[in-house]
């Protein structure tokens, strides 16, 4: 599938999905968060892919927010539907059967710091910022994030960062918990594609589950949770690749996996 706004390559079993408008900062337009979506969709179908890396193109933006003139004037109706649309397509991305990495190489603003929560990870470069600023525009987050940063950070420096709008460095991001970690520019891809390729040489049955316990758990109690994981703890077991990774490790070799 061709795109106009986005770069999708698959490229051993990673898929690389770059936002495609340095001129706009990257920012998420409709037609971007589509066909985002279809993307998303279509990574999550390829047995070939294992793991996906989500940057924005150029040096200056992740994704510095979403497209301003797009939703400037809606009614209110509108622009319920407008937030309930942009919620859905990062919610595709979130509960993907495949791990998600956000590359961040500079502003990750607004949506740019929702589509960056709504990934299983985030690795940023030094010259990164965050920020959630729609109250400076006399709005709120509409992208979840209200719901996931806080679940991120903890409920008074997700407030602090959303009443105030101010931006944020990779370092304190880093602090805070809102990255996994920061590294030099020259060095982000790399360091996405380290973690990507230790993800793939693991069970993919076993990395599918422990995506979905962590996901649906983290909604759930303590209780109902612990009874997800063991449901899903006992179809790990009655894989193949439950067969192969102790016979492996016994044999002390690297072990083989059918992903069945």
């Amino acid at each position: 599938m061709s795109y106009e706004n986005i770069l999708y390559e698959v490229r051993d079993n990673i898929c690389y999905i770059t936002i495609n408008r340095p001129k706009q900062l990257n920012a998420l337009s409709i037609a971007t968060m589509q066909e985002l979506k279809q993307a998303f969709i279509g990574a999550g179908d390829d047995a070939e892919v294992r793991v996906m890396i989500i940057t924005g193109a150029g040096d200056k933006a992740f994704v510095a927010g979403a497209d301003i003139s797009e939703f400037v004037g809606m009614s209110a109706v509108d622009a319920c539907h407008f937030s309930k649309n942009g919620q859905e397509v990062l919610n595709v991305l979130e509960n993907s059967k495949k791990p998600s990495i956000a590359a961040i190489n500079g502003f990750a603003l607004g949506g740019g710091c929702e589509l960056a929560m709504a990934c299983s990870m985030r690795v940023a470069s030094e010259k990164a910022k965050f920020g959630q600023p729609e109250v400076a525009l006399g709005i709120i987050p509409g992208y979840m994030g209200t719901q996931r940063l806080p679940r991120l950070v903890g409920k008074g420096i997700a407030l602090e960062m959303i009443l105030t709008g101010a931006p944020i460095r990779a370092d304190e991001a880093l602090r805070i918990g809102l990255v996994n970690k920061v590294v030099p520019p020259e060095e982000l891809i790399e360091a996405c594609e380290k973690i990507a390729k230790r993800i793939i040489g693991q069970a993919p049955v076993a990395i599918e589950a422990a995506l979905e316990a962590v996901n649906r758990g983290i909604n759930m109690t303590s209780e109902l949770g612990g009874m997800l994981e063991a449901d899903l703890f006992g179809l790990t077991c009655s894989t193949e690749d439950f067969v192969e990774g102790p016979k492996a490790f016994m044999e002390k070799r690297k072990p083989d996996f059918k992903g069945k």
